[in-house]
């Protein structure tokens, strides 16, 4: 099968879909298909303007133009998109998109006016923009016209089939991870009792990721289970890291840890050497991180209404906390808690997720057979 993966956003930009959509690539190749991405990122040199650079194999499809903040925007791609699908004898075309992503909706648009079979997965939560999706109607008139649409988490779903209603079904196309990267190769000895409850976190400093109210609740749990009982590392920079020093300073913390942005292979180390994974996101749609810290034996405290669930077990491989005041009830409890700590760590380690590569590449390849059938149901009807 001929596949084009189409996303606003690809290498060297780094990102939740950006490394999804490289990943996938690869592991459908390894399953034997031929791939090719579609973008409005521009290459490592800059190319744009419809420049083809090869990325661990693959042709990508640069069809950029110069904006400020590199825009993933470009007007006049879809004609020229069109011209190189039908050229290239594509059968599938997969789209990846979040809550505004206008290459990708445009690829859409062209992908459904060829009749090519049009796989969508959304990786986002929609919250408070689900009312505007639903009175703007495109999504539903994607469904309609055969666009087989998926989210990555069943709680990512469920604002989507509401929007789509009796129009189509919405499936579950997860994210994928590599599975035996992850899994530590020995298992790692319980943290000493009298020593700090050591919890880590990886994510964009960025408000909806909320780091500075992680710091805020993470001190009310300090303060519960008392002095030297927690220490707390945040891994990765952005623009809320000015407000997180700001707030530990106001509290005069030093037990908060903050190296910034780290090698996704240096992270296995940091989570041999830590506890406990805290995700405090309400708007995360799946959690990569989260998993690869679930895999590496973490147990992880994320939050109820979010596809952390998705492959957190509460009370055996982590803990689904309703909200802040409860995440840091939770935490102070851990901390004087060990045995539990480790119980947890010993459910995950034996308990491997199934988001694994292979299986997720097999699912996305269903979901293009799903596409392709849908596309077949609307020619027949004209």
């Amino acid at each position: 099968m001929k596949v084009a993966l189409l996303s606003d956003c690809y290498l060297p930009r780094l990102g939740g879909i950006e490394v999804q959509t490289h990943d996938l690539a690869g592991h459908l190749v390894a399953l034997g298909h031929e791939v090719e991405v579609f973008t409005a990122t521009p290459g490592p040199r800059g190319e744009m303007h419809g420049q083809v650079t090869v990325v661990d194999g693959i042709p990508v499809h640069r069809l950029a133009v110069r904006l400020p903040w590199e825009l993933p925007v470009n007007p006049a791609a879809p004609r020229e998109l069109r011209r190189r699908l039908v050229a290239g004898g594509f059968e599938v075309a997969h789209v990846q998109t979040g809550v505004v992503s206008p290459f990708a909706w445009d690829c859409t648009r062209t992908t459904v006016s060829l009749g090519l079979p049009t796989a969508m997965t959304w990786h986002c939560m929609l919250g408070t923009a689900a009312p505007a999706f639903r009175a703007a109607g495109f999504v539903r008139g994607w469904a309609e016209r055969g666009v087989a649409m998926s989210a990555v988490s069943q709680a990512a779903s469920e604002p989507l089939r509401r929007i789509v209603g009796e129009a189509g079904e919405v499936g579950v196309l997860p994210n994928g991870i590599d599975v035996s990267r992850w899994r530590p190769e020995r298992a790692t000895g319980a943290a000493e009792p009298s020593g700090p409850l050591r919890l880590v976190t990886a994510m964009r400093l960025a408000p909806r990721k909320r780091p500075a109210a992680l710091v805020e609740l993470v001190h009310r749990a300090a303060e519960l289970a008392g002095p030297g009982s927690i220490e707390l590392t945040v891994l990765g920079d952005g623009p809320e890291r000015h407000r997180v020093e700001a707030r530990l300073r106001a509290h005069d913390i030093d037990w908060v840890h903050l190296p910034g942005r780290v090698p996704r292979d240096e992270l296995r180390g940091r989570y041999a050497r830590s506890d406990l994974y805290l995700s405090p996101s309400r708007l995360e749609s799946f959690g990569i991180a989260a998993l690869e810290a679930r895999t590496a034996g973490l147990p992880v405290v994320g939050r109820a209404g979010s596809g952390i669930g998705e492959f957190v077990a509460d009370g055996l491989g982590g803990r689904i906390v309703a909200d802040d005041d409860e995440m840091t009830r939770v935490i102070a409890d851990l901390a004087a808690d060990r045995p539990a700590v480790e119980r947890m760590r010993a459910w995950n380690l034996a308990h491997p997720p199934a988001q694994d590569w292979p299986c997720v590449a097999a699912l996305a390849v269903a979901e293009y057979h799903r596409a392709a059938a849908l596309a077949r149901v609307r020619a027949a009807r004209g």
